[in-house]
């Protein structure tokens, strides 16, 4: 019998008799200027309590005014996520006691949040898309942030920085649509997208802009009724996210085979040991005592004002894919990491127009543009190749001016100088060699210098080819036309012998 806390069952074992079953909560910092109920800068970075006042520190007497800049990135979301905008939305208190919660209550929504009932789609596995149902999306404050370490006596005491208290957030609650860690880490990847694309968040985990809690439970196969749930916290990655899911799959697939339940708990992920540990027993909504917030009357939302929201937003990533693959005919899977980051898919889209080619520009962006950025660490907005250069490099081998070799070492040289690829190859004298003159040359040398291997070719052992090429493309310093290459030898090889 496995340990209660085990987790000695394959993976395969365990999707084979279970299925899992996972929802996640984004809780997602939205970029405004200021607090959500005050004017202090809403700004990651600052000296701890220095970017506070008498409203985000709840003392007596102060009162809360709703951010309108907050709202309307909420909307932006909440309409980019195709979620229904409820007219009429209320802010409530949650009450619970923690240090960093200077007025022993978060102010949220709970039974009347701005917007239900979207969606974000996700790859399938058939290769087509589907969709992961959102259930609600509310608006709140975020908390203070407790630290542990990094000061001169946290060997003895933790403190807390109240800076990051009453920043405004948007929790985006799914359905417990997903089956796999691959599905949540696909989800997170398109949420994200999204949020970019609207302008919503910087979605900077690293910062906390963007935060997700999992929650996971196994049910047999075929069985319609949900298992006992746990929440996982502290995920700061999508990576850890994905890695956090598997573990509790496996570890509560050992709870079961052990005939014990699962206990209702949230657990805290340790990315050290790649596992997760107790936290709390789970708490209810009745434990937070929610009641309206007095200070803050409903928060109504017009039509004509959801109108202006929907206008002002760009073309989101699920239609900017849609249309790639229509307009320029690219490959779905292509379309898809090319509008990942509205700015790769602008500087793709700029490229792609200018080169008229555009499945060779897509390979172009998405096996050496995106490489060299992620090697460098880079943004494409810092790309030393420009979408006007790519496109020139494509021209060049499609004209047939250089051939695929050269491009990528020119490139290379691009990437490294930023000039432009037309002035780099006649710098130099990069030309491809498509005379027939000259190549036949070349090829008479090596033939002549070659008696043994023209004697195998000529034995059946065509496969020898290659080697004829390859001695060619060094007398040409690699500059031989592959096409008219491959042609003029297999001419010269298949006549008769001299």
């Amino acid at each position: 019998m496995p340990p209660a806390d085990g987790v000695s069952a394959s993976r395969e074992d365990v999707l084979a008799r279970y299925e899992p079953v996972i929802g996640l909560e984004v809780h997602c910092q939205l970029l405004t200027r200021t607090k959500i109920f005050c004017g202090c800068p809403n700004r990651f970075g600052g000296e701890p309590n220095t970017l506070v006042c008498p409203v985000c520190l709840g003392l007596p007497g102060a009162l809360p005014v709703l951010s309108r800049e907050a709202v309307e990135l909420a909307l932006r979301a909440a309409i980019a996520t195709r979620c229904q905008v409820h007219e009429v939305s209320v802010f409530a208190r949650k009450n619970y006691f923690y240090p960093d919660l200077p007025k022993g209550y978060q102010i949220s929504q709970y039974d009347q949040p701005l917007a239900t009932d979207g969606a974000v789609e996700i790859p399938a596995g058939d290769g087509g898309w589907r969709q992961v149902r959102l259930e609600r999306i509310h608006m709140e404050e975020d908390a203070g942030k407790m630290l542990h370490e990094g000061m001169p006596w946290s060997s003895e005491r933790s403190g807390v920085d109240f800076n990051r208290s009453s920043v405004p957030l948007i929790e985006i609650v799914s359905r417990p649509d997903m089956r796999s860690a691959e599905e949540a880490y696909e989800y997170l990847t398109a949420l994200k997208a999204v949020l970019l694309y609207a302008g919503v968040s910087d979605g900077n985990m690293e910062e906390g802009s963007l935060r997700c809690d999992a929650n996971i439970s196994l049910r047999p196969r075929g069985s319609e009724a949900f298992g006992t749930r746990s929440e996982i916290k502290n995920l700061n990655s999508f990576r850890n996210v994905a890695r956090a899911i598997e573990h509790e799959i496996l570890r509560h697939a050992a709870l079961l085979d052990a005939g014990q339940k699962i206990p209702l708990e949230t657990r805290l992920w340790n990315a050290d040991r790649g596992e997760t540990v107790a936290m709390r027993s789970k708490e209810e909504s009745h434990d937070y005592r929610y009641f309206p917030e007095p200070d803050l009357p409903p928060l109504v939302v017009s039509a004509a004002w959801i109108a202006e929201v929907t206008a002002a937003l760009p073309e989101l990533p699920a239609d900017k894919r849609r249309r790639f693959v229509a307009q320029y005919a690219i490959p779905d899977y292509d379309a898809s990491v090319l509008t990942l980051s509205r700015a790769v898919a602008d500087y793709y889209e700029a490229a792609a127009k200018t080169a008229g080619n555009a499945k060779a520009t897509s390979n172009w962006v998405m096996n050496e543009v995106l490489r060299k950025l992620n090697e460098d660490g880079r943004e494409i907005a810092a790309s030393p190749v420009t979408p006007e250069a790519l496109a020139e490099l494509v021209k060049l081998l499609d004209g047939g001016t250089i051939s695929g070799k050269i491009a990528k070492d020119v490139f290379e040289k691009m990437w490294a100088t930023g000039d432009a690829p037309g002035a780099i190859v006649a710098r130099e004298g990069l030309v491809q060699v498509s005379d027939e003159g000259a190549l036949q040359k070349a090829i008479d040398e090596v033939i002549a210098q070659s008696p043994e291997q023209v004697a195998t070719y000529r034995k059946g052992k065509t496969g020898t080819l290659g080697w004829f090429v390859g001695q060619v493309m060094k007398k040409t310093g690699g500059k031989a036309n592959p096409q008219t290459l491959n042609a003029l030898l297999k001419k010269a090889l298949d006549g008769p012998a001299a």
